[in-house]
């Protein structure tokens, strides 16, 4: 293939925009914001997780609480009425024995709930503890993700506006080559990476690997307009003083 000689050194001016619109794709992939946020995500789920099942088993304690209160304001309902009609004189001795140690045993059984009452009580003042604790977490983690969603936005932008002036630096760099230079480029840019590089010396600007004497040779003796590669790469070598050739 062949192609004006200043045509060719237009190339690196192509691979140039090339190579920042690449930079511009990883960095877009690469952004340490994604991880941080994925991170983040992660931790903001554990700790909401954590938060509902704190607040289940704080609902779960409020119903117990409420169960044993009714219990014991039954067992006081109970004691009053004993005690009334103890107080009464209406009964008789007998009845009157039964009745004081019914109220014992109340006495006793109150006692127990109440103990009962007090433990699911400091269970649910810890229950609550908790879920404020990890509140503040949730609170924390959600503050720390919107931080780094806005970096994260932020460096978007700065890279679609960088995306965006190499696209337009290329599409009018791109009039300027013949269909099959460009097709030839374009084909070695897809599966190497780059498509066009300085040779310098013996050295290909595209794989940094020195050329083999008997293709210098080769390429020394190419005319000026002839498209040659490199044999290692297979990127289009541009040749100019820096050559050496």
């Amino acid at each position: 293939m062949k192609a004006d000689p200043a045509v060719q050194r237009q190339l690196l001016e192509l691979a140039k925009v090339d190579a920042e619109l690449s930079r511009v794709e990883h960095r877009r992939r690469t952004l340490p914001e994604l991880a941080e946020i994925d991170a983040i995500e992660k931790t903001l789920r554990s700790r909401r997780d954590a938060l509902v099942a704190t607040q289940t088993a704080a609902s779960d304690l409020d119903r117990e609480i409420a169960r044993q209160e009714k219990e014991i304001e039954s067992v006081r309902a109970r004691e009053d009425r004993d005690r009334k009609l103890l107080e009464s004189g209406s009964i008789q001795a007998k009845q009157m024995n039964d009745l004081q140690h019914e109220l014992e045993t109340l006495a006793r059984r109150q006692a127990a709930l109440e103990d009962d009452l007090l433990e699911l009580m400091e269970r649910r003042e810890a229950l609550e503890l908790d879920a404020q604790r990890t509140g503040a977490e949730v609170d924390k983690a959600q503050q720390e993700l919107a931080d780094a969603q806005r970096r994260r936005d932020e460096n978007v932008l700065d890279l679609d506006t960088t995306q965006a002036r190499r696209d337009e630096d290329r599409a009018k760099l791109l009039p300027r080559f013949p269909e099959p230079l460009l097709k030839l480029y374009e084909r070695t840019r897809e599966h190497k990476g780059i498509g066009a590089a300085l040779l310098r010396a013996r050295r290909c600007g595209a794989c940094q690997l020195d050329i083999d004497r008997a293709a210098i040779s080769e390429i020394k003796s190419a005319a000026e307009d002839e498209v040659v590669q490199c044999e290692n790469c297979g990127a289009i070598l541009v040749r100019t003083l820096e050559s050496g050739l």
